[in-house]
């Protein structure tokens, strides 16, 4: 080896070093920043032969993509867990307090303590008051369901703008990557940002990426709606102003295509929006649809009837539902009445607070709120005996009695109205279960698969500290090259003289 070739390879030698010292001390400064790409030298050959030192970042695609999908999965289950367990809350927590079902059990009893002792008044006020408890939790619950409803609106909305924000950085970072990588510059950082926010908008919606020519990337939904292309797409949202039982969500729309809701306790949705709207859409209607028909059956089960064996209309008894207007009659059976739940009430005729008079209950054939609709017909204690009692055995064995339900509601088509009341909670209950079993199996999968891409493209603090001791044996048998043609340089000129 010549010595101007020795002095060639300690210069490649000391540029190299440099190069990857740098990348090294890159390296250790970002080891905790999960968003880095460890850095490593790569040895090239450019276009005339030389061998050439290039830093590039360390990347395993198929991982990225696992964690891209489990991270879309596991914020859509923890989305639904969370709004599971707020629904919950409003009846009461883990005992349900508050439930229907529960002040319906209060009420059956009450109801059979007073056709024990139909002569006490006292009694007759307790069933009126356990009544409009059962109401009470009926109107409340439907009205802070749909409330949610509105709130969910408002959170698709917020997020929608987060998209929008996302998408944007990812566009402008994207075609920084494109343009550097068409002129050869590192654009390993900006590499390092693109897949931050890849992340970022996997939380929102399930995503599939595509790399191509000069790294430039396009983005689509999971279910193959384009998302990003050259620039993104439009995304179009408009919230509903109020909800009630019978309103409809209006649709999440990306490139003129509508997202689909999740399905199931173990969610199929990708990304919070479509947890959203499952929960909105889904879930929600249908729980509303199951209080629906336990106010229905209530109405039915304390319905006045034609007591002289005529074949005139059941009127509304106990319960009756706001609006009620003379000429009405009883919902038809095993038939949803959308928003009955959040209407349904005690008639105000029983109401001792509004001029009513409890007793009436055992009585039958009272007038409704006031309407003059009473009639003698409808009248069962004909002679006015404070020992009667036929009507209200009739009620506390309507708890028992086998009716008819709308299937539409996913519970038994045919059971009485308390275990129906009790299957709508068991219905709730089964669905957290299945979320929050599939909420952990989700969120393991996504630490396995995140562990794996930390393992393979993460910084390692002892790797590092190996190759810096390399590095430091390569700076120093450069060292002693460079000294030694230094010597030999030295002796040659001496000789010279």
């Amino acid at each position: 080896m010549s010595l101007s070739s020795a002095l060639s390879t300690a210069q490649s030698i000391f540029s190299n070093t440099g190069l990857q010292s740098a990348a090294l001390s890159k390296n250790i400064a970002n080891a905790s920043n999960p968003d880095y790409a460890r850095r490593v030298g790569i040895l090239t050959i450019d276009a005339t032969g030389a061998q050439k030192l290039a830093i590039e970042r360390t990347y395993d695609n198929g991982l990225v993509k696992q964690v891209m999908q489990s991270t879309s999965e596991s914020s859509a289950q923890d989305v639904l867990q969370q709004k599971l367990e707020g629904m919950k809350s409003l009846l009461g927590g883990n005992d349900y307090e508050t439930a229907p079902s529960t002040y319906m059990k209060t009420l059956r009893d009450n109801l059979q303590a007073y056709a024990t002792k139909p002569n006490e008044s006292t009694l007759a006020a307790t069933v009126v008051s356990s009544a409009m408890d059962v109401s009470s939790s009926l109107n409340s619950i439907s009205s802070e369901i749909q409330a949610m409803r509105g709130t969910i609106d408002r959170e698709i909305t917020d997020i929608i703008e987060k998209l929008n924000g996302l998408l944007k950085q990812f566009g402008d970072v994207n075609g920084a990557i494109k343009a550097g990588t068409a002129l050869g510059h590192d654009v390993n950082n900006e590499m390092d940002m693109r897949d931050r926010y890849l992340k970022e908008i996997s939380e929102i919606v399930g995503v599939r990426s595509f790399t191509r020519d000069n790294n430039d990337m396009a983005l689509y939904t999971t279910d193959g709606t384009m998302l990003f292309d050259l620039d993104a797409r439009k995304i179009m949202f408009n919230p509903q102003p109020a909800y009630d039982a019978m309103t409809t969500g209006n649709p999440i729309i990306i490139d003129g295509a509508k997202m689909t809701a999740g399905e199931n306790g173990n969610t199929t949705s990708r990304g919070k929006l479509q947890a959203l709207l499952q929960i909105r859409d889904e879930v929600i209607p249908r729980y509303q649809s199951q209080l629906d028909e336990t106010a229905r059956g209530l109405v039915e089960m304390f319905a006045q009837e034609d007591m002289t064996g005529g074949v005139a209309d059941a009127l509304p008894g106990l319960f009756t539902w706001s609006g009620y207007a003379a000429g009405d009659t009883i919902p038809v059976t095993g038939t949803v009445v959308p928003g009955l739940a959040a209407a349904i009430k005690v008639n105000d005729s029983l109401i001792k607070s509004k001029g009513g008079d409890p007793t009436l209950l055992r009585d039958g054939g009272y007038d409704i709120d006031g309407l003059g609709v009473a009639s003698t017909d409808y009248l069962g204690n004909v002679n006015h005996e404070a020992g009667y009692s036929t009507l209200l055995d009739g009620y506390v064995a309507g708890f028992e009695a086998q009716r008819d339900f709308d299937p539409s509601t996913f519970l038994d088509a045919k059971t009485t109205i308390g275990q129906f009341a009790t299957g709508s909670v068991g219905w709730l209950e089964q669905l957290i279960s299945e979320s929050a079993a599939a909420k952990d199996n989700k969120q393991a999968q996504l630490t396995r698969v995140a562990e794996a891409l930390s393992n393979t493209t993460g910084v390692s603090l002892d790797e590092e500290m190996a190759l810096m001791l390399e590095l430091e044996q390569s700076y120093k048998a450069s060292s002693k090259l460079v000294s030694t043609v230094d010597e030999m340089i030295q002796a040659l000129l001496a000789a010279v003289k």
